[in-house]
């Protein structure tokens, strides 16, 4: 942050140095313009008043002088020219057009030969500005660059306080504390960037956390199989029955084919995450997707002698998804659905300003309340009936919980207030 400080105050005293140099530049250009045409008319001024005195008598020169300087308000006066003690060099500009400019470290005046009266000259004082107090322009401009550092400082401090606290989030999570997150307010001039990293913590731990499940889970699972292979082989080893040999063979196969599908399966979900950012966003009308889900799955339904409904929208709209995924998602509710369902199962189709709800509704036993919250965690089953010998390894609503995040929605599950079973909602965000 001390570099940030340093940069920063460093950049804005330099520009106000640049700037300040160039205005003290333009200014004195300025008050030299000034200055020159200020003299000049004084050169005029003293012009005139030697043609005027040109045209009096000698003897009534200090009387005009006098009267002029009162009417003009000016210092002018005459002086005799040998009292004036001069180069040589410099008579010649005595006489010249506005006359000779002199300046001492008090004042400053215009000496002027007359012509008609060579042995007098008149002197005009120019008057010098008012004495500046350069102590108080130093003490100004201290006051002005150190308000400005401070007014730099203070705009700083929330930043670099936002900055510190990204910092020490993420070494917590290269430490390992994924749950860390950085606290929002209403006042960061980064939000954005906060906001985008506490979404890429969350999608860390949760990738964390499938990896974790998906390793413990296959571990686990992965055991049975292959003792039964290993029965397997031995029995086989130790039988002469060329029958029961390939009994054993086949039964091994079997086990082979088994882990061989399981595998695939916890492969092909830890690999979602990528996919995850290749959507095929397309535009689909809404009712027609819901009718074509209902219609692929009504020959299920017909297979469990259940009745598959829909309800649709009474005004068509259009929504941009990855059809495939989201097809997906809503399969595999519909085809739990249809195994739970005692009698119907009900998609239905809603939507209002803010957002798109689809919900998969059946008939059957309902869930727990106490599962409700980890029905979507990878490898939960409720049903100890339905075993990964017959390819069920508790990942559909896991997948379809993925399809959502993918799409920026939320699936939601509740026992249905109009039926007796079970009730999933996705639902779509509308910006």
């Amino acid at each position: 942050m001390r570099r940030l400080y340093i940069s920063i105050v460093f950049a804005v005293l330099g520009s106000l140095f640049l700037i300040s140099w160039g205005l003290d530049k333009l200014v004195a250009d300025h008050v030299d313009t000034e200055e020159n045409s200020e003299l000049a008319i004084y050169k005029d001024l003293i012009e005139g008043f030697s043609q005027q005195l040109n045209n009096s008598p000698f003897s009534e020169l200090a009387k005009t002088v006098e009267h002029l300087s009162q009417q003009y308000k000016t210092s002018l006066s005459l002086e005799k020219i040998e009292s004036v003690a001069l180069p040589r060099s410099l008579h010649s500009e005595l006489a010249q057009n506005g006359g000779l400019l002199l300046a001492s470290e008090s004042e400053s005046y215009i000496l002027k030969q007359l012509a008609q009266h060579p042995s007098v000259l008149i002197q005009l004082q120019v008057p010098s500005e008012p004495a500046q107090n350069r102590q108080f322009d130093v003490i100004l401009t201290t006051i002005l660059y150190l308000g400005v550092c401070c007014i730099i400082i203070l705009w700083l401090l929330p930043l670099t306080r936002r900055l510190y606290l990204l910092t020490t989030a993420a070494a917590k999570i290269g430490e390992g504390d994924l749950e860390v997150r950085v606290p929002s307010s209403k006042f960061s001039y980064i939000r954005k960037f906060e906001n985008n990293f506490n979404r890429m913590a969350i999608q860390i731990e949760k990738l964390v956390a499938d990896n974790k499940i998906l390793a413990r889970s296959l571990s686990h699972d992965i055991r049975t199989p292959m003792s039964c292979l290993r029965f397997g082989v031995e029995a086989a080893l130790d039988t002469n029955d060329i029958n029961k040999k390939n009994t054993y063979i086949n039964r091994m196969e079997a086990e082979l084919t088994r882990m061989e599908d399981m595998t695939t399966a916890f492969l092909e979900y830890a690999g979602m995450e990528r996919k995850g950012f290749n959507l095929n966003l397309e535009t689909v009308c809404l009712n027609t997707f819901i009718q074509t889900i209902t219609d692929d799955f009504q020959s299920l339904a017909n297979q469990y002698n259940l009745q598959l409904s829909c309800q649709l929208l009474d005004n068509d709209k259009d929504y941009r998804l990855d059809a495939h995924w989201c097809y997906q998602a809503i399969q595999n509710l519909v085809s739990n659905a249809l195994q739970y369902a005692k009698s119907h199962v009900i998609l239905s189709l809603s939507i209002t300003p803010k957002s798109m709800t689809i919900a998969v509704e059946d008939d059957g036993t309902g869930i727990p309340i106490d599962k409700l919250d980890v029905i979507f965690n990878p490898f939960i089953k409720l049903d100890a009936n339905r075993s990964r010998e017959q390819g069920h390894f508790g990942l559909g609503l896991a997948i379809s919980a993925k399809v959502m995040d993918w799409h920026n929605g939320q699936i939601t599950a509740h026992n249905s207030t109009t039926a007796t079973g079970a009730c999933f909602t996705l639902t779509f965000p509308i910006k």
